[in-house]
């Protein structure tokens, strides 16, 4: 993984997503559990989050795949259950038929079982929420840029579904990776993040 001065220059999301594959699959479930702890303490420190939270009744979260070592976001999760109980939490079922996302209520007894990319996704039948009702969502990424760009896993479900909600939704990153010096094929369709945190710092994307 990157340091903070180990700024990489970049490269096409194909690349960028061999190589971050590669190097998260190489870190061990402690680093990855110490990297989530850091990256929650520092969202929590940001006034500006801070202030979101306090307002925002209703968030979105993505669950995180074990198996490629993505973000600890349960975390997150039991922190905002105990400092924002006026919060609600989303998160999303993938519709491979109508190759979207929708998206429902977390609650402390919602019943999760893992699709076929290891997601952990809740119960259909748990209360669905239309993407322009939420009002902060945190987003997965393998790698992003320094103009706020990211590499997904490459099925563009976020980005259709970032694209539908509200324009004041604040759209957060979390990596466990610095940013890369430019993504070289941006799409159209691609939606920019407004933030990203890192276990060293956070990026604000203007």
């Amino acid at each position: 993984m990157t340091r903070p001065e180990e700024t990489l220059r970049g490269g096409t999301k194909a690349e960028l997503r061999r190589h971050f594959l590669a190097a998260r699959r190489g870190l061990s479930a402690q680093e990855v559990a110490q990297q989530s702890v850091r990256i929650t303490d520092l969202l929590f420190g940001l006034s500006a989050v801070q202030t979101r939270l306090a307002t925002a009744p209703l968030i979105h979260m993505f669950l995180p795949i074990q198996r490629q070592n993505e973000v600890d976001t349960w975390l997150l999760i039991n922190r905002l259950r105990l400092d924002s109980p006026q919060s609600q939490v989303a998160v999303s079922i993938t519709d491979t038929t109508k190759n979207q996302l929708t998206h429902h209520l977390l609650e402390p007894d919602t019943l999760l079982a893992e699709n076929r990319w290891g997601v952990p996704e809740p119960d259909p039948v748990a209360t669905e929420i239309k993407p322009g009702a939420i009002e902060m969502v945190f987003v997965p990424l393998l790698a992003f840029d320094k103009r706020g760009h990211r590499v997904g896993y490459g099925r563009g479900y976020y980005d259709r579904f970032l694209a539908e909600c509200s324009p004041t939704c604040l759209k957060v990153g979390l990596s466990l990776v610095e940013a890369v010096k430019l993504i070289d094929d941006v799409e159209p369709t691609d939606v920019r993040l407004d933030m990203c945190v890192t276990p060293n710092q956070v990026h604000v994307f203007s």
